[in-house]
This record gives structure tokens, sequence and C-alpha cells, in this order.
């Protein structure tokens, strides 16, 4: 992990705990970058002509590959955002949906701008409990929700997602992965999951303007997706009439500059070893929840759930959080407090030293 931080300039200057908000540029991504925009100042449209012939679909496979999802049910979108929107543009109104409240708002308002019959369900200790009485009882057809929460770092239970789609296999469950997605081995086809969708700039580290959606076969058959344009049809005028449903997704050109960076991304993770990132994760959650505990800076909801995502928001004002800035710890306001997020290139000792801050808080 040494040798890999090393790579991660920000991290000689700072200790850097708002992954959540962003993840870091590294060397390897930059030299890719600048030998990719070199290579299009000297060649123009020859270069781009053959990196969205050849690049692109090599993008697809590798998203496909990485998550274990059929490459014909990936999509290639700039954020989570705008691939949710076109996808809702296709759902019947008639289906009654579960929300989580205060969920991120690109999950909520995209249903709530639609009028779609909504029913809420609050985050808490309970959470699972709370979704699974609201489905038995409510009517709920699609439940929509971040995997890890923005504001707090709650996480829901994998497990629990998968007995409940077992109970209810007609559930539409519609996931946002851009605060989860990066974090763990994650395989989409064995999940429980009909969508997944997630932007790529913050744990798959691989910048902004790019992006995914992963279907299930059947989501097809419920959603209508409307969107279209030359590229859904691979710029063939004979092939509007036959476009797959991932393409509509894909109506415009996509950037080999974003999604190029997407696929190196997700390659530098692979190379690295999703399970020892998930191990390194694993213990940086555990000693910062415990940390922060033993200063009574966590939320009851917090306390009480066994496992925990890298995201957690600490009691603290303004002049705590200054007080964190100017001693080189990037963080951020969120929620009415304090929100650190670890990624795999932090360190123990970086929570340690987090800790000590916030112990000299008045």
């Amino acid at each position: 992990m040494d040798k890999i931080r090393k790579q991660f300039p920000v991290l000689g200057q700072y200790i850097y705990a708002n992954t959540a908000a962003s993840g870091l540029l590294y060397d390897g991504l930059l030299e890719w970058r600048q030998e990719h925009d070199l290579d299009f100042l000297i060649s123009g449209s020859l270069m781009k002509m053959k990196a969205m012939h050849d690049q692109t679909p090599q993008v697809r496979k590798t998203v496909a590959r990485f998550f274990n999802c059929p490459n014909g049910n990936v999509a290639l979108v700039p954020n989570f955002s705008l691939g949710l929107n076109l996808m809702l543009e296709g759902l019947s109104k008639k289906r009654k949906v579960l929300l989580l409240e205060n969920d991120y708002p690109s999950v909520s308002w995209p249903f709530e701008n639609r009028d779609f019959d909504i029913e809420y369900v609050l985050i808490d200790a309970d959470l699972e409990q709370r979704i699974a009485t609201a489905v038995r009882s409510k009517g709920i057809r699609v439940l929509a929700l971040s995997l890890v929460q923005w504001l707090n770092g709650i996480q829901i239970d994998m497990g629990f997602l998968a007995q409940l789609k077992n109970e209810f296999p007609d559930l539409l469950i519609i996931a946002d992965g851009t605060q989860f997605c990066g974090m763990t081995h994650f395989d989409f086809a064995k999940s429980p999951l009909d969508v997944l969708g997630a932007s790529g700039y913050k744990w798959l580290l691989a910048g902004y303007g790019n992006g995914f959606m992963l279907f299930k076969d059947t989501v097809k058959e419920t959603v209508a997706v409307k969107s279209v344009g030359f590229n859904a049809a691979n710029g063939n005028l004979e092939e509007k009439g036959n476009i797959r449903f991932a393409k509509h997704f894909e109506p415009g050109h996509l950037d080999t500059f974003n999604f190029g960076s997407l696929k190196y991304s997700l390659e530098f993770l692979q190379n690295i070893g999703m399970s020892k990132i998930e191990k390194q994760l694993k213990l940086l959650s555990e000693k910062a929840k415990e940390g922060f505990a033993e200063l009574g800076l966590l939320e009851e909801a917090v306390l009480r759930r066994k496992g925990h995502s890298t995201i957690f928001n600490c009691k603290g004002d303004a002049t705590l959080y200054q007080k964190l800035l100017e001693n080189n710890v990037v963080c951020a306001q969120r929620g009415g407090g304090i929100r650190f997020s670890f990624h795999f290139y932090n360190t123990e000792k970086e929570v340690d030293s987090i800790v000590k801050i916030l112990k000299t808080r008045k």
C-alpha cells in the first residue's frame, strides 16, 4: 500500500478523508490521459474515430467483467443521475415506489418530479425491517435506494435485499452504487438488484464525466426507454428500429477521454485486488467507528448497526471543521455534522490522527 499511496500526490500534503465527495487523481491515470490527448492533438479525428470504434467496446467489456454483468446489459452514461432520469421516462407511474427519507437527491428527486405514488421509510438502525414492512403492507412495486448513504454511511444489508427479492420476485430494485462501487467485490448477476447505476468519480477513482447502468434481462419487460440517437444505433442508419435496451441510454457520442479513464481505473483496482481493498476498508471502518464512538460523536442509528461503510458523520460545528482544515484534514460539512470518508489509500495512522484532533474539541 505504501507503493500505491505514492501514486496519489495529495496524500503527501493532506489526510484525505473526502472520497465520498471526490476520489483522487493518481499518477498512472494522469499519464494515460496525457497520452490520450497528445494522440488527439497529433492525429485529430483519425485518433478519435479509432478510439470510439476500438476503445468504447472495451470499456463496456471491462465494466461487464468487473461487476459480472452481461456485456449487452451495460449502458455507459456520463453519470448516474442522467441514467436514472432516462430510465424513469419509461417506467409506468402506476408502479408504487418506496424511497428512503433523506437519501441522495439524485435518487429521490427524479421520482418526485414525475409524480409517482411514493412512500418513504426512515433511515435508522432498523432500516431493513422498515423496508420489509412497507413492501408487505403498502403495495410497493419499486424500491429505489442508495446502497451506501451519502450523509452517514449506513449501508443496506445485501442479504436482506436478497431475501426481499425472493419474497417479492416482481419487486423492481433500483440501486445507486456511487458510494458503494469500488469498496468491495460485487457480483451483479448474483445480486438481488435489477438495476445498478453509478458515477465513476468517487470510489472507482475514474474522474468526472463517466458512469454506467447495469440491468437484469427482465428490466426491459417493465421499462420502455424512449431516448434514442445516432450513437444508439452505432452510427448505422439501418439499425434505427433494432436498438437493444441498454443502448437507448447512449443516444450520443461517448467521450473517449472520460470513459477511457473509467476503463483504466477499473483495471487499476483489479490489479490491486478488490479483496485487498475490501480488507483495508474493513480495518479502517472498524477503527474509525470505534474511535468516533468513544468520543460520542456518532448517531445512535450507526452505533446500533453491525456492519458499516467507511463514511462517517460526526457531531461537529464550523469551528471544529475549520480546525480540521488547519490540520490538513480534507473532509466535508454534511447533514449538520462533519463527514469523513476513507478509501484504501488511507491508513489507520491517519484515522488515529483525526481522532486525536477531535479529542481537542470544546
